[in-house]
């Protein structure tokens, strides 16, 4: 699964640590899911996406699929 994290948030100059805290989790998992190491919970998924101000469909994608 691909994901926009990082460039939503640099776009909103949020730092990882400031988003981890707004979705309960630590850095170090903002970092994982960033670098693609790690896919979040559903969860977890719509609380990044709703501290990002955008939808959950505009966050992530699964690799192949093409971004309409």
């Amino acid at each position: 699964m691909i994901n926009r994290i990082k460039e939503y948030r640099e776009k909103l100059e949020i730092s990882q640590g400031k988003l981890a805290d707004l979705c309960y989790v630590s850095r170090q998992t903002i970092n994982a899911i960033e670098n693609n190491k790690y896919d979040p919970s559903l969860q977890l998924a719509f609380h990044i996406a709703k501290n990002l101000g955008i939808k959950v469909d505009d966050l992530f994608c699964f690799e192949g699929m093409s971004e309409s």
